[in-house]
């Protein structure tokens, strides 16, 4: 696997800290999750990884966390800036003791400026980014895509990259560095496209133009039996295609890119597609050059035989389908995990003598409370 030997210590947070390290597991790294004493985990993306319970709070938990992130590649830490400072455990200290550390500090709005301390979530992030904006039909308000934008976009998955390409310049100078991966940049570097392209496809006010459901051939659409398909015919011989699929003619339609007649023309082909099911709809488009395609649940995914032949879902302890880790390398492929996840402190006693403590050791750490052991089968 490509990040073989790589290890990562990431402190537990919620959703972006726990998918960069989901990332980094999937492709081989030992990915150790730092979580709290007491405090139960909500993080639902930690396949493959291990569970260490340490009480920062406690000046024998912070020297345990030195010992740990001197013997480490990368650490990801989701708080506001300064709290590891308050903590003794900043970048200057922790990288003082490892000059390779990738040290990657994920947050909301970043290590300076104005916000630097505010609360925020992910959709506070992409107003601020001018992402959210831009997400809206015509006379609309405008509507976050869940939390996908700035958490596991911007946030996670730019936080994976930034440590990827940070091992790769360490080969060369054998420096670590520290990676400010923020929400509000993170999601507005994802949107490019929306701010590079703003003149030629999104002049018009935004629910007018061809991408954010203004044009008729890019949109969704409900089917006869409660269900939706979408639309993609962009290229005029796929909108032909389209018009053909549906039984319509295209001489008496209007122009395809007669903006002013976009409204009606979604009208007429949103009255088509209701006279049938998704199943019809999907049998009348199955040729390769047509841009239609059904609207799949996420229960239905991973039965669908596109996706069953490219094993693009796995099957995990419970039962659940879940997405395979992307993009495929032919010669170290990701492996996701399909164990079960790990709980709070279940790997304490197995990570402390991995990182060379003796027995001793770790029962003065586990007397003192500085760790808390969640171990089945833990002997000492």
């Amino acid at each position: 696997m490509a990040l073989k030997g790589i290890k990562v210590l990431e402190l537990a947070g919620l959703a972006p800290s726990p998918f960069a390290g989901m990332i980094l597991a999937d492709f081989g790294a030992k990915v150790i999750r730092v979580d709290k004493p007491h405090m139960p985990t909500l993080d639902t993306m930690a396949r493959g990884k291990r569970s260490i319970c340490v009480d920062m709070k406690n000046p024998h938990g912070v020297q345990l966390l030195r010992k740990l992130s001197k013997q480490s590649d990368v650490l990801i830490e989701p708080f506001r800036p300064g709290v590891m400072e308050k903590l003794q455990l900043g970048p200057d200290v922790l990288m003082r003791d490892n000059p390779g550390l990738v040290y990657v500090r994920l947050s909301g709005y970043g290590q300076t400026g104005p916000y630097k301390m505010k609360a925020g979530h992910d959709i506070n992030y992409i107003a601020t980014s001018g992402v959210l904006s831009m997400l809206k039909r015509k006379d609309g308000k405008p509507t976050p895509p869940i939390n996908l934008v700035a958490d596991f976009a911007g946030g996670g998955l730019m936080a994976a990259f930034g440590v990827v390409t940070a091992l790769l310049e360490r080969q060369k100078s054998g420096k670590g560095q520290v990676i400010d991966a923020n929400m509000v940049e993170g999601s507005a570097y994802v949107a490019s496209f929306l701010f590079t392209a703003k003149q030629r496809l999104f002049s018009n006010e935004v629910g007018e133009n061809m991408l954010d459901s203004g044009a008729p051939f890019y949109d969704t659409y409900e089917t006869k039996d409660g269900k939706y398909v979408s639309v993609g015919a962009i290229e005029p011989k796929f909108y032909a295609n389209l018009l053909r699929g549906l039984k319509l003619d295209q001489e008496a339609m209007p122009h395809q890119m007669d903006v002013d007649e976009w409204p009606n023309m979604k009208k007429i082909i949103s009255d088509s597609i209701l006279s049938y099911t998704r199943d019809e709809l999907t049998e009348i488009f199955s040729g390769d050059d047509d841009c239609v395609m059904p609207v799949l649940t996420h229960a239905e995914a991973p039965q669908n035989s596109h996706n069953k032949e490219k094993k693009s879902f796995f099957e995990d302890a419970e039962g659940k389908y879940i997405p395979a880790p992307a993009p495929r390398l032919s010669r170290t492929p990701a492996k996701a995990d399909s164990n079960p996840q790990p709980i709070v402190g279940e790997h304490t006693i197995e990570v402390l003598k991995e990182y060379n403590y003796n027995n001793e050791e770790i029962n003065h750490l586990l007397q003192s409370g500085t760790v808390e052991d969640n171990s089945i089968k833990s002997k000492l």
